[in-house]
Parts: structure tokens; C-alpha cells; sequence
């Protein structure tokens, strides 16, 4: 069978053509019924590979009903089957993360014990999550090349179903709730690191993003690691965008933690369908 992307070649023996209902057609003869058919049923089967190529799910590989649910429950599975290190590398890079395109590198100062989510969020926040649940919440916190800010990166493991997370996703949209300062995630501070005077007070910019092909809330928050306090913090989403003038955007930050949260993203993607260690 050709590639998907590769229009099946057929040859009856005579230069072929089309008719005006573009269906396949003998040049300078009258059309033989086995070559027509025979070309549709190429047509359908290259059809239908490019569908299937289009309609696959979130992993290579998977495709369909069965292997959308199958990605989809593993995802929710991996806070306990991926070690720590994969989900939250030591070491993240993040080229051309930073204003102006710049590159930063970030380095991971602390990880929190997993756990459920109880005293994780400000009240608010906890109860726009009740939905969904919370499975396990897994969080780490990083610090810039320079250790001037600081950001914590968490990953809620959520109890609910594909429609669930959906419907969530949808109120993040519609109600702009990841625009309202009042619905920031909290920081993890680490005693003992730069992290250590990372507290609420000290949220600048924040990024929440609910995925809707796994069961998991993506998320964080970043401010300045010398414990200044921010009176007027600023969505990532806003903070990233040109020209912005705040204090926050003006230093970095939402693109500390968007950088951040997008590469965290991609490695709880990257870990679905891989062989894990599971750890000790």
C-alpha cells in the first residue's frame, strides 16, 4: 500500500485522464469498468489513510477511540509510574523563552512531596478545581541562571473524564479565569534555598492551563527571589505580550513562567507511551 501523503499510482496501460466528475478515465478510449473501479478503491484507501493520520490522538501511534482513552488514562497514571526527574528535569532550557526571544535556563532548587491537594490553593481557586478532583498534585520549584526570580511548576492529577476537563477548560476560556489575580496558584517554598521567601505576597505572573487530552492542570507561578512583594501581579498572558509595562513584564517574569509550564507540558507529553522506570 503507497504512503498516505503519495497519490496511488495506477497504470491500466493506456495515459489516463478525468472526466468532468473527476472519476478516472482511459485517454483516447472508451472507459473499461475493472479500471474504473479499481482507481475508486485506490481513492478510498488513500482517503482514508490521510483521515486516519489526521484524526490520530495526542501520541504517535495512537489513533482512534481506543488509543485517544488509552493516552488519556495513562496521562493520568503517570504521577506515579515516571520518575521525578522526567517530569521536573533538573535542568530546563528554554531557547528563546525569554523576552526579545532570549534564551534562559532554568534550575530546579526544591520538589514537593506528592500529595493531594489540601492547603495546595487559595480557596478560590480550590473550589473552581472541586469538578475535577484532585488525584495527586505533584510541584517543583526552579530558579533563573541569574537567581533573581524564582517559579513553581505544578501538575495537578485531576479525577475527572475527558468531558469533564472539557467543560473546565471551557469556563477558563469563556470567564477568563486565568486572567483573574484572585485564582493565582500558590508558590512551593523551599526552606533552605532561594525559594525560601517565595510566599503568596511574592506572586508576580502566573500561567493555568487545563488540558483536555489528559486529566491534568498545568500551571505556574513566578516572582523575584529576593522576597519583594508585588502589589499588582500580572497574567503571563499579558505580561508576554509586546510592549507591556509592568513590573513584572518588564523583568521577565511572565516569561518565566510560561517558559516554564510550556516545557513542563511537553515532558509529561513526551513520558505518555515511553518505557518508565518506576520508582523505588
Amino acid at each position: 500500500m503507497p504512503p498516505a501523503d503519495v497519490r496511488p499510482r495506477v497504470s491500466f496501460g493506456e495515459p489516463e485522464g478525468y472526466d468532468a466528475l473527476a472519476r478516472p478515465r482511459p485517454l483516447g478510449g472508451r472507459p473499461r469498468r475493472p479500471q474504473v473501479v479499481a482507481a475508486a478503491v485506490c481513492l478510498v484507501l488513500g482517503v482514508g489513510l490521510l483521515t486516519g493520520a489526521v484524526t490520530g490522538s495526542w501520541l504517535a501511534g495512537d489513533s482512534g477511540e481506543d488509543g485517544a482513552r488509552s493516552a488519556y488514562t495513562e496521562a493520568g497514571e503517570l504521577w506515579h509510574s515516571v520518575p521525578v526527574d522526567q517530569l521536573f528535569p533538573p535542568t530546563v532550557q528554554g531557547r528563546g523563552a525569554g523576552p526579545g526571544g532570549a534564551d534562559r535556563t532554568w534550575t530546579r532548587v526544591a520538589v514537593a512531596p506528592d500529595g493531594d491537594c489540601a492547603g495546595a490553593f487559595d480557596r478560590l481557586l480550590a473550589k473552581v478545581f472541586e469538578p475535577v478532583g484532585c488525584s495527586r498534585l505533584l510541584r517543583a520549584t526552579y530558579t533563573d541562571a541569574t537567581q533573581s526570580h524564582v517559579t513553581t511548576v505544578g501538575l495537578l492529577f485531576t479525577k475527572a473524564d475527558a468531558a469533564a476537563m472539557t467543560s473546565l477548560a471551557g469556563r477558563f476560556e469563556k470567564e477568563g479565569l486565568g486572567r483573574r489575580s484572585d485564582l493565582m496558584p500558590l508558590p512551593y517554598a523551599a526552606k533552605d534555598t532561594v525559594a525560601e521567601g517565595f510566599g503568596a505576597a511574592q506572586r508576580a505572573s502566573w500561567t493555568v492551563s487545563v488540558l483536555t487530552d489528559a486529566p491534568v492542570v498545568v500551571y505556574a507561578v513566578s516572582g523575584w527571589a529576593d522576597g519583594r512583594t508585588v502589589d499588582e501581579p500580572e497574567p503571563a498572558e499579558e505580561a508576554t505580550e509586546s510592549g507591556a509595562t509592568s513590573a513584572p513584564a518588564q523583568a521577565g517574569l511572565g516569561h518565566e513562567a510560561q517558559g516554564l509550564a510550556d516545557r513542563v507540558e511537553r515532558a509529561l507529553r513526551k513520558n505518555v507511551g515511553a518505557p518508565t522506570e518506576h520508582p523505588s
